[in-house]
């Protein structure tokens, strides 16, 4: 059962994708990353928040986060505050220690604004769900994916990072087929929102013109579970975000799917000189199967338009 939202009367829909916040414990840090959210949110005025993974940092350091669901409902408060219709995808660092993913789906859950679900019971991870924009006639116009791509690896032998599992993509093409059933033509036009990078995030930067920066590797998984090959035959995504690499924001298409870096949002993380926090903004309009986006920083600056990467392995 997938949650709805409807375009305004305007015929936009407006996506403010936070990612990254790595909240902790109400520090001077994660104050400075609650003005960025303001800002973004009274700037942007979204019709949906995305939080992207990393909500929290529950990883051992010397500031260590010791009430998780605390925390979390800390760094949602600005949006549960605005009742703006929010959703989250978890990420590697939101439940490493002292709560589960299941015990956090139920902070999750017990927010009055969410429009989260924790998403079939037998699928891998906690989040794994969709949501149906109505146009204004009432029908589907446009489908949002969210999916869980886990912490580390469940196998000794392989290291990192974990990956969207078979069951989930199995689920995805399952789900993308339900909703669709009975159109006679082409599918309708869907997003997909996870924390981790699917692989080819970086063959699109070793090979297509991309827009934005790249400052460190992409840390996807070691192994590639065919997420993107999936999402192909789907027919219906023609764009994914994520978050995890901090000081990357590019994005770029990939076989005609547009593949989307979000901008890191929290203080309370490692970040680059001159590389200022901020959010990635998703402006969808009725009647159109494209997206627009743009950054917006902390200082208020939008960026709407990005350095152009030319590949050197260009096909």
């Amino acid at each position: 059962m997938s949650r709805r939202l409807s375009y305004r009367q305007d015929g936009t829909f407006t996506i403010v994708q936070f990612t990254d916040l790595h909240w902790k414990n109400g520090s001077e840090a994660d104050q400075h990353t609650r003005k960025l959210m303001e800002l973004a949110l009274e700037t942007e005025h979204p019709d949906l928040v995305v939080f992207t993974g990393d909500v929290i940092y529950t990883g051992d350091d010397n500031d260590e986060c010791v009430n998780p669901a605390q925390a979390f409902s800390d760094a949602v408060a600005v949006v549960e505050e605005r009742r703006i219709p929010w959703a989250v995808v978890f990420g590697n660092h939101d439940t490493e220690n002292r709560i589960t993913r299941k015990e956090l789906m139920q902070v999750v859950l017990s927010q009055p604004h969410t429009v989260a679900e924790a998403g079939p019971e037998e699928l891998y991870g906690e989040g794994n769900y969709s949501i149906e924009l109505i146009d204004s006639k009432g029908n589907p116009a446009f489908h949002l994916y969210f999916l869980d791509s886990g912490s580390t690896s469940p196998l000794e032998h392989v290291p990192y990072y974990n990956w969207v599992r078979r069951d989930q993509i199995h689920w995805l093409a399952s789900e993308s087929a339900r909703l669709n059933a009975g159109y006679q033509t082409e599918k309708s036009p869907a997003l997909a929102f996870f924390h981790i990078p699917v692989p080819e995030y970086q063959e699109m930067w070793d090979t297509q013109v991309c827009y934005g920066n790249k400052f460190e590797r992409v840390c996807s998984a070691p192994v590639n579970s065919g997420l993107f090959t999936t999402l192909l035959e789907m027919g219906d995504v023609v764009g994914t975000f994520c978050g995890h690499d901090h000081v990357n924001d590019y994005h770029g298409s990939l076989y005609g799917i547009r593949l989307c870096y979000g901008r890191a949002t929290g203080f309370n993380t490692y970040g680059r000189e001159g590389f200022p926090r901020g959010a990635r903004v998703i402006r969808l309009t009725e009647g159109e199967k494209d997206f627009t986006t743009w950054l917006r920083l902390e200082d208020g600056t939008a960026v709407t338009e990005q350095p152009i990467h030319q590949p050197e392995n260009a096909k």
